[in-house]
């Protein structure tokens, strides 16, 4: 905090650390939010204010003790560097990062500001911390996921289409979450009965090219697994999805919302209200090397029963009874 000019004469003198201490208790603390989008949608409006909810709960007052600003940042990697770059360059007290693509980017740019980050994939193996542990730099947060739940993407997608023999994998393959859900489905593959093809998902043309070649052939489905440019290019995927009446599974809630067979995967916002949390901790003293980076406790199930009709499916009374949310 910039310090002001006195002139002390007499007993001000004495009252000078009092004030000094009430100034400094008062410091407005700034906050910048980065989605890794353009443009807010609902989903990311509801993650914003239920970490905001969160931090009001633990004391801090936006507009009193603290400035929270949103930021979307683009959706391509040199958009999302020039975003990140332009904020850090106004030295807030710390950033919240949402997804990969912005904790990477916000990594690159500063490795003094404080980063609490939430829905990364495999933070370790990217290199962004040390270990889960003990994370050992200037950022920590909240991963997306484990492995393991790769396999039951797998699973749940026999159980809600018995005739898929075959399924394509759409994943994100130049990453290490894309490499690493990609074993572990292939892991599993057998014991369910699937045939299992990975396709990339680099860009539109190539996910429309991938989907339909791998239609030539019946008893097909799908497996959307977790990654930003499957976010971004969720719209196309559902449309390929309905088209040609493909049972697809997805990773988040976000797809089945919009029209989506059935997903599972993490309460993303569980993950924004944990991570007001460790704002709340490292605003007041802790350091984010020392704060161990978590996984999700609660995952939740979502079956769109209109899509599920329109393709003909009957969905299982003990899946729908799992089922943490039917669409009707």
């Amino acid at each position: 905090m910039r310090r002001r000019d006195f002139i002390l004469l007499g007993s001000a003198a004495a009252t000078w650390p009092h004030v000094g201490r009430a100034q400094q208790s008062e410091r407005v603390r700034r906050i910048q939010v980065i989605f890794p989008r353009e443009g807010k949608n609902t989903e990311d409006s509801a993650r914003v204010e239920i970490f905001q909810q969160g931090l009001r709960q633990l004391g801090w007052t936006d507009g009193h003790n603290m400035r929270v600003d949103i930021h979307w940042a683009g959706t391509n990697a040199s958009e999302i560097r020039r975003s990140v770059a332009a904020l850090v360059a106004l030295t807030p007290d710390l950033i919240l990062a949402s997804g990969t693509p912005i904790l990477e980017a916000s990594l690159d740019a500063t490795r003094s500001l404080p980063i609490v980050f939430v829905a990364v994939g495999d933070p370790v193996g990217a290199g962004y911390v040390e270990s889960l542990a003990q994370p050992g730099g200037n950022a920590t947060g909240f991963a997306i996921f484990e492995y393991g739940i790769a396999g039951k993407w797998l699973e749940l997608l026999k159980q809600i289409a018995p005739g898929v023999m075959r399924a394509a994998i759409l994943r994100e393959a130049a990453t290490t979450l894309g490499a690493g859900q990609f074993a572990v489905i292939q892991s599993v593959a057998p014991s369910v009965g699937i045939d299992v093809t990975a396709i990339n998902s680099r860009d539109a043309a190539e996910i429309e090219r991938s989907i339909t070649a791998f239609l030539r052939k019946r008893d097909g489905g799908l497996v959307v697994t977790g990654g930003s440019g499957s976010i971004i290019h969720r719209e196309l995927i559902i449309t390929l999805a309905a088209r040609h009446k493909l049972p697809t599974i997805y990773w988040q809630r976000i797809f089945t919302a919009g029209g989506g067979l059935i997903s599972y995967g993490p309460n993303l916002h569980e993950l924004y209200r944990l991570a007001a949390g460790y704002v709340d901790r490292i605003l007041k003293g802790e350091k984010p090397a020392d704060l161990p980076v978590q996984t999700p406790t609660k995952y939740e199930l979502v079956i769109n029963m209109k899509t599920a009709k329109a393709l003909g499916l009957t969905v299982p009374p003990t899946l729908l009874a799992r089922a943490d949310e039917v669409i009707e």
